[in-house]
C-alpha cells in the first residue's frame, strides 16, 4: 500500500509540531496531559513515515546518479537494495497508520469456562488457565484470579482472572472464542480418544469513568459459600451475588472470606462486562460477529484445537497448525499463534482501506 508523499508530509509536520510544543515548556495540566497522549500515539506512526520520506528521497538522488558513468555501479547497486527495502517500510507504515481500538492499551479480564465434556472439559480449562498464566508471566503482565469455581476432580468449572499491564488487550482479544481439546483423559481405561472443550472470553479492563453503575440498579444477596476453598467457606455468610438490574448481568464471587473483598471483585467483573456490552453496541455488527466467537461452549464451535495425539495445535480462523502442542501449553509459544492472528487481522484492514 503507498501512502501518498503529500500524506507523508502532512504526518512528520503534525509531529514535529507536538515535539516542539512538548519541548517549549509551556504546557501545563490538562494540556501537557493531552499532549503527551498525542505523542505517544503519533511517534511510531512518525518514525515509520519519516523512514519511507528518507528512502524515497535517496531512490530518487540515486536514480539521478545513473547518468553519471562513474557513479553508475554504485548506484545501480544501491538503488536495487532501497527498492527492495521500500515495499517493507511503507507496509510497516501503512500497519502503523491503522486506526486503533483505544483498548488496545488496556489491561484486561480473562474469563474461561469449561464446555461440553465433563470432568474433561474442567480439566482442560486448568490448561488454558495455566496456560495463559505462563504467556502473561513471559510478558511481564500480572495475573490474579478475581474468582473460580474449582472442579473436584482439578482444573475449573470456571475462572476469572484480571490480567494486568501493557497492552494486555491487544494481545489476548483473539484468544475469545470455543477452544477444543482431543486427547485420551486420564479417567478413560480403554485409552480413548475424548474431544472436549472450553470458552475463552477476553475482556478489556473499564475506568470507573468508563462505566457508571448506580447503586440503584444494583440487587446484592448475601449467602453462605459452597465448594472447595476452607474450612471458612461453608460457616460463613461471605459470598456476594450482584446482578444488574437494567441489564441483567449476573456476577457471583465467593473465595475470600471477607464479604467486602467478595463485593469488590464481584463488582470489578461486572465493571468489565458492562463496558464489553457497551462497545458491542457501539461497534454494532462488526462487535457482534467478535462476540458470536464465544458461542455456547459446544465442541463443534471451536477456534482452535488441542490434538494430543498428533501433537498439534491448530487455529482455524487462519489455517495455522503447529506441531509443538506442549511449547504452546507452556506459554511463551502462544506468541506465534497470537502474531500470526494480528497480521491476518492487519491484513483484512489493510484491505479494507484499499476498497
Amino acid at each position: 500500500m503507498t501512502i501518498p508523499t503529500e500524506r507523508l508530509a502532512q504526518i512528520t509536520h503534525r509531529f514535529a509540531e507536538l515535539e516542539a510544543r512538548m519541548a517549549s515548556g509551556q504546557l501545563e495540566g490538562e494540556a501537557f496531559v493531552q499532549a503527551s497522549r498525542d505523542y505517544a500515539e503519533l511517534e511510531p506512526v512518525a518514525r515509520a513515515a519519516i523512514a519511507v520520506q528518507a528512502m524515497r528521497e535517496e531512490i530518487g538522488n540515486l536514480t539521478q546518479m545513473l547518468a553519471d558513468p562513474e557513479m553508475k555501479a554504485m548506484a545501480e547497486d544501491e538503488l536495487a537494495d532501497l527498492k527492495q527495502h521500500l515495499p517493507e517500510a511503507e507496509h510497516a507504515l501503512a500497519i502503523a497508520m491503522l486506526p486503533r481500538d483505544e483498548a488496545d492499551s488496556r489491561s484486561a479480564m480473562l474469563e474461561i469456562r469449561a464446555g461440553t465434556g465433563g470432568d474433561e472439559a474442567a480439566l482442560f480449562a486448568g490448561d488454558l488457565y495455566r496456560m495463559y498464566e505462563r504467556f502473561a508471566a513471559s510478558q511481564g503482565w500480572k495475573v490474579e484470579p478475581v474468582s473460580l469455581n474449582a472442579s473436584e476432580v482439578g482444573g475449573f468449572k470456571e475462572i476469572v482472572a484480571n490480567i494486568t499491564g501493557t497492552n494486555v488487550f491487544q494481545r489476548l482479544k483473539f484468544e475469545s472464542g470455543v477452544h477444543r481439546v482431543q486427547r485420551v483423559p486420564v479417567t478413560d481405561s480403554g485409552g480413548r480418544i475424548h474431544t472436549s472443550a472450553a470458552t475463552v472470553a477476553v475482556l478489556p479492563e473499564p475506568t470507573e469513568v468508563d462505566v457508571t453503575i448506580n447503586d440503584g440498579d444494583l440487587k446484592i444477596d448475601i449467602y453462605r459459600a459452597s465448594g472447595a476453598g476452607g474450612q471458612h467457606v461453608n460457616t460463613t455468610d461471605s459470598a456476594v451475588r450482584i446482578t444488574h438490574l437494567p441489564s441483567g448481568l449476573v456476577v457471583i464471587c465467593q473465595d475470600e472470606r471477607s464479604q467486602h473483598k467478595n463485593k469488590a471483585k464481584a463488582m470489578q467483573v461486572l465493571r468489565a462486562r458492562l463496558y464489553e456490552k457497551m462497545r458491542d453496541e457501539a461497534q454494532g455488527e462488526e462487535a457482534a460477529a467478535r462476540r458470536a466467537m464465544v458461542g455456547s461452549g459446544d465442541r463443534s464451535e471451536r477456534i482452535r484445537t488441542y490434538n494430543f495425539p498428533q501433537g498439534r495445535v491448530t487455529d482455524h480462523r487462519i489455517g495455522l497448525t503447529l506441531h509443538r502442542l506442549e511449547e504452546v501449553l507452556a506459554g511463551p509459544a502462544l506468541a506465534e499463534v497470537i502474531d500470526a492472528l494480528t497480521a491476518e487481522d492487519e491484513a483484512k484492514r489493510l484491505a479494507a482501506m484499499g476498497q
